[in-house]
This record gives structure tokens, sequence and C-alpha cells, in this order.
């Protein structure tokens, strides 16, 4: 009994949790999206109703780009962590190359998203602040 479970078997469950680390990942990403493109249909409506001519406020589509960046960065991360879990047990050199491209990708990437959205909510605040104080959360 020097194993509890066979190298095959462990591999079976890790590939299960990586599928639900990636789903999950996936879903959060597709979330956002929905959350977004209704954000955008209900300020559409609100423009037509008020008889507004103008497409919209620099602010509030910026508002929701960066509501959409932070469910990408989430996201993302998720799709990391599968990455990570995918070569956790007995990873081979080709493996491990691999997870080192694509988590320097989603690394760079998290990080210009999350740069983005920083300056994107120092932006939102400074306009904001001039006339109703600090955005909430």
């Amino acid at each position: 009994m020097d194993h509890l479970l066979s190298e095959a078997t462990l591999h079976d469950i890790v590939d299960l949790f990586v599928r639900a680390v990636e789903l999950a990942g996936a879903l959060i990403i597709f979330v956002g999206a929905v959350w977004a493109f209704a954000q955008f249909v209900v300020l559409g409506f609100r423009r037509r109703r008020a008889a507004d001519t103008s497409p919209g406020t620099p602010w509030d589509f910026n508002r929701i780009r960066l509501g959409m960046g932070r469910f990408l960065v989430l996201g993302l991360e998720f799709q990391l962590a599968g990455d990570i879990l995918r070569t956790a047990v007995a990873p081979t050199f080709t493996e491990i190359g691999q997870l080192a491209a694509i988590a320097a990708i989603r690394t760079a990437l998290n990080h210009f998203l999350g740069k983005e959205i920083k300056e994107e909510r120092a932006e939102l605040e400074r306009s904001a602040g001039a006339t109703t104080g600090p955005l909430p959360g």
C-alpha cells in the first residue's frame, strides 16, 4: 500500500478539477459579458426615453467597461488556476513550458487589465468627484 491512488486515477481526478475550475472561469467571463451587454442596452433605452440624441457620456461607458474588466480579470485568474492544476501531477517538460507560456500571457493580460481598471477608476473618481464625491465601493 505504497500509493493510495494510481497515477492514472490521480490524473483523472485532477482533470475533473481542472475542468471545474476552467468552467468557473468561463462562466465568470460569460456573466461579465452578459452584465456589460445588459448595462449597455439599459443605457441605450434610458437615452432614448430621455429623448437625448447624444450617445451617452463617457462616464457611462467607462463604468460599464470597468465592470466588464473586473469580470475578465477574475475569469482569467480561474483559467490560470486551471492551467496550474493541469500540471500538478507528474508534468512533462513540454507541459511545464506550455504552462510558463500560458502563465506569462495570462499574467500580462491580467496586469494590463488591472492597470487599465485602476486608471479608469481614478479617472471616473476625478470626474465624479467634481460633482458628486467619490464613487461607491
